[in-house]
C-alpha cells in the first residue's frame, strides 16, 4: 500500500515544468531536444530531473552511451503525466465551451458493436437534455480507446477492459455479450449454402481486426482450435465500411459483430454465413477513470448508456 502522508508531500514539490519536461521527453527522445523545446539549457533540464528524482524517490533515467534512456520507473510516471495532460485538456475544452455560452463537451469512444443500439440510444437522449452540447464520438478497438481514455482523450470509453487495467484507476460496469457473425459479399460463392464450417473459410482471404483488439484473439484462438495457422496476405482494419466495401466486391471474408452484420444483411449489404465461432468474447461495457472526475452531461450520457433514467438538468 503506498504512503498517503507521501502524497501532499509529492504535491508541494511537483511543479507543471517538470511534468512538461518529461512529457516533452516522451515527444523527441532524447533530453538535449525536450530542452530546447522548453526554451531551457540541458544542464538546467538536468537538475530539474533530478529535483523531481529526489522527490520521486526513483530513478526516472539511465545513461546508455551517450545518451540516457527512461527507466521503468520512468516510463509509469511518463504514463501518468500523459493521463495529467489530458485532464488539463478536458478541463481546458470544457472551459473554453461555457465560456462560449454552450453546455460543454463530451467525448466518447466506442467499439463497433454498441453503436446501431446502446449508442445510438443514449446518444439521443443526451442530446434531448444538452441541445447545445457537443458530443464527439470516436469508433475503434478496445485497447486503442483504453489508451485514448488513459491519455484524457476520452471521458467515456465503450468497449472491454483487460484484467491488468481492473483495480483502483478505473471503473468499468458491463452493458451485454457481443456475438459476432462471419460476412461475405451477396454474391459469394458460400453465401448459400445452409451450413457452412468454420474450416471451409480458410480456403478464401481474410479481413480482420488489428492484433491485439479482443475480436482479434477470439480468432486466432478459433484457428488455434483447428491447428490452422492465421491466414496469410490478410487485410487488417477496424473499419466497419471499409470491411464491407472490401467483401462486396470480393470473396474475402469478414468478421463483424453481430448487431451490425444483422443491420447490415437487412439491406442486401452482406450475407451472414451460417457458421458458428466456438470462443466467446468477454461482455463489452463503459469504462471511466476514478481519478478524473466527469462533467454532469458525462454523467448523465453514462446513466443513460445503462438504461437508467438521468435526472434532467436543471
Amino acid at each position: 500500500m503506498p504512503d498517503t502522508d507521501l502524497i501532499p508531500k509529492l504535491l508541494n514539490r511537483l511543479r507543471m515544468r517538470q511534468v512538461a519536461l518529461i512529457l516533452a521527453v516522451g515527444e523527441h527522445v532524447t533530453l538535449r531536444k525536450a530542452s530546447a523545446e522548453l526554451g531551457m539549457t540541458q544542464p538546467a533540464a538536468t537538475k530539474m530531473i533530478h529535483e523531481l528524482e529526489s522527490a520521486l524517490g526513483q530513478r526516472l533515467f539511465e545513461r546508455v552511451g551517450r545518451g540516457q534512456k527512461l527507466t521503468a520507473a520512468g516510463t509509469s510516471v511518463l504514463r501518468y503525466f500523459r493521463g495529467m495532460r489530458g485532464s488539463v485538456e478536458s478541463m481546458t475544452r470544457e472551459l473554453a465551451e461555457l465560456k462560449l455560452g454552450s453546455s460543454g463537451r463530451v467525448s466518447v469512444g466506442s467499439i463497433m458493436a454498441p453503436s446501431p443500439r446502446l449508442l445510438t440510444r443514449a446518444i439521443i437522449t443526451l442530446k434531448k437534455a444538452y441541445p447545445l452540447l457537443s458530443v464527439d464520438v470516436t469508433m475503434d478497438t478496445s485497447d486503442r480507446l483504453f489508451e485514448l481514455l488513459r491519455e484524457g482523450v476520452l471521458d467515456v470509453a465503450i468497449g472491454r477492459i483487460r484484467d491488468a487495467h481492473r483495480g483502483e484507476d478505473y471503473v468499468f460496469k458491463p452493458l451485454e455479450n457481443e456475438a459476432l457473425a462471419v460476412v461475405v459479399g451477396v454474391k459469394h460463392p458460400l453465401g448459400q449454402k445452409k451450413s457452412v464450417r468454420f474450416s471451409a473459410l480458410l480456403d478464401y482471404p481474410w479481413i480482420l481486426q488489428p492484433a491485439p483488439s479482443p475480436m482479434r484473439e477470439v480468432l486466432e484462438q478459433e484457428f488455434r482450435l483447428l491447428q490452422a495457422p492465421t491466414p496469410k496476405g490478410l487485410i487488417e482494419t477496424a473499419s466497419i465500411l471499409t470491411t464491407t466495401s472490401l467483401i462486396a466486391e470480393t470473396d474475402m471474408i469478414g468478421v463483424i459483430p453481430q448487431s451490425i452484420a444483422d443491420s447490415y444483411a437487412r439491406h442486401g449489404l452482406v450475407k451472414i454465413l451460417p457458421c458458428r465461432i466456438q470462443h466467446k468474447m468477454e461482455a463489452f461495457g463503459s469504462i471511466t477513470r476514478k481519478d478524473r472526475p466527469l462533467s454532469e452531461a458525462a454523467r448523465f450520457f453514462l446513466e443513460a448508456l445503462h438504461g437508467q433514467k438521468p435526472d434532467l438538468p436543471a
